[in-house]
């Protein structure tokens, strides 16, 4: 996927470790444990504001707890109250973090077993588990991450909260909730999807936004080229150019959107809705309901059809199929026609799950020559992939891409921290959105505003992952003007990318 489209490079753990010993083997260089704790130490510091206040250092048994023993010793040497719980065996430490053991030892540290119990810190370091955790915390250890959960004020996660898998973002048997978290050379997956974001903070570059990324003075980008990236405004200005003045509505083409079987009309109005709003030239509906409405009175520029008027229109740029649609025989043929049709298309809800129930679609899906996008839901995704909900979720970017390189499509696989996959195995993760998103009609206002970027000249994997930031970064804004996040709504996401999409191209 075009590095364009994204913001900044994230790595899974195997590549992490791979540049950790490109770093490692840099003559004279500082050890990339002292960098980090030094980093770590700053930002705690930020956090804490005067000297004086009290710091509860928590070290694990590895090179987390080496970058802990790290930071303990900065902040005691800048006169904070620092107490250290180590939860590990130091004979079975690495050489810099026993080193890292023995400067804190020597500025006149102690390490105690648990913490002291009237200790009421002002901030947690937590450096018990990394990024290299596979298995469920269990015993003494879960039991003193969820006492440090029960504590008030702040905390900071070092390179990621204990007990979330770094390459997933799944809570491992019990997870440590940090406010703040900072994370080393890189971002990882894990600090960004599924749980991930719950327990390490929002992405950001001030001690507001909760997570930060120290580089430790590494150009990632030229050591070892990533497959994942976030993504960001830059993903819509790669989408979409500003238009020339001279410009007429056949150059932003025709959506066709494809659902709204009965008491579901309203699904594929939003989905035309969005699409023509974000600028679209042309917007029809083919509608499935026995009794379709003549006119769409709060939008009248959209054109209402038959479904057969609208496949026989001959002017479609882009079909965006599933809203509302339902999955009786005649929606079954109406998709298998469309699938048949040399068109891009973005496919969704009830599409999704006739193409998952009959291999006959699947072979046509993956025989088109023309440009794809899937946008399911974990449930719908798992019907894809033929496993459970659970399995998609326990790696979410393993499943976008087997969605993606099976259907040969780019598939956005929907959620906390959506996923947008593309068959060649490259993969971004969006930063933006909110719980508000959780409300009917969000993934048909998607599907649209997918299908408008289409229609308007931009590739699959640009169209997806500047609709995704965009529609996510809407209801950030209603957010933030107090409309959210609680009791967003779909059609109100629209009107605010919209404002959004025109402020960013310009």
């Amino acid at each position: 996927m075009k590095r364009e489209d994204s913001g900044q490079p994230v790595y899974l753990t195997e590549d992490i470790r791979a540049l950790e010993r490109v770093a490692a083997a840099r003559p004279g260089a500082a050890s990339l444990m002292e960098l980090a704790g030094l980093a770590a130490a700053e930002y705690a510091r930020e956090l804490l504001g005067e000297n004086g206040r009290t710091v509860l250092v928590l070290a694990g048994p590895g090179n987390n707890g080496g970058d802990a023993f790290e930071v303990a010793t900065h902040l005691k040497r800048w006169f904070y109250r620092v107490e250290l719980v180590f939860a590990g065996d130091e004979h079975q430490l690495s050489e810099d973090a026993l080193a890292a053991l023995r400067k804190w030892r020597e500025c006149g540290g102690n390490t105690y077993a648990a913490p002291p119990a009237a200790l009421r810190p002002d901030l947690v370091v937590d450096g018990l588990f990394g990024i290299g955790l596979t298995r469920a915390l269990e015993g003494g250890y879960a039991e003193l991450i969820n006492g440090i959960n029960r504590l008030p004020g702040s905390k900071l996660a070092l390179d990621i909260a204990s007990g979330i898998n770094a390459d997933t973002g799944a809570v491992m048997g019990t997870a440590l909730r940090a406010t703040h978290t900072i994370t080393f050379i890189a971002l990882k997956p894990g600090l960004l999807t599924l749980d991930g974001p719950d327990h390490c903070g929002k992405l950001g570059g001030t001690p507001g936004d909760g997570l930060r990324v120290a580089d430790l003075g590494l150009d990632v980008g030229a050591l070892l080229k990533s497959k994942g990236a976030t993504t960001s405004a830059q993903s819509l200005r790669q989408a979409l150019a500003p238009r020339p003045r001279n410009f007429h509505k056949g150059n932003a083409g025709s959506v066709g959107v494809l659902g709204g079987a009965y008491g579901m009309v309203g699904a594929a109005v939003l989905a035309g809705r969005a699409a023509l709003k974000l600028g679209a030239g042309k917007v029809l509906l083919g509608l499935l309901t026995d009794h379709p409405p003549y006119l769409d009175y709060s939008q009248p520029e959209l054109m209402l059809r038959t479904p057969r008027e609208l496949l026989e229109a001959g002017m479609i740029t882009v079909f965006a199929v599933g809203p509302g649609m339902g999955t009786v025989k005649s929606a079954e043929q109406l998709l298998r026609e469309v699938l048949d049709a040399n068109v891009p298309l973005v496919l969704d809800a009830d599409a999704l799950n006739l193409i998952a129930a009959s291999k006959t679609l699947q072979a046509r899906l993956v025989k088109r020559d023309a440009a794809g996008v899937l946008t399911p839901h974990p449930a719908e995704a798992a019907r894809l992939l033929g496993c459970t909900t659970a399995q998609v979720q326990t790696d979410r970017v393993k499943a976008a891409i087997e969605l993606a390189q099976r259907y040969r499509a780019v598939a956005v696989l929907k959620g906390n921290g959506s996923i947008i996959a593309d068959p060649d195995g490259t993969w971004l993760i969006n930063t933006s959105g909110n719980p508000g998103m959780a409300a009917a009609g969000m993934g048909d206002v998607l599907t649209g505003m997918v299908a408008s970027l289409l229609a308007q000249g931009a590739d699959a994997r640009a169209a997806a992952a500047a609709a995704v930031w965009l529609h996510g970064a809407a209801a950030d804004a209603l957010a933030c003007a107090g409309k959210g996040p609680i009791g967003i709504g779909a059609d109100e996401v629209i009107e605010e990318a919209r404002m959004l999409l025109n402020k960013t191209i310009g």
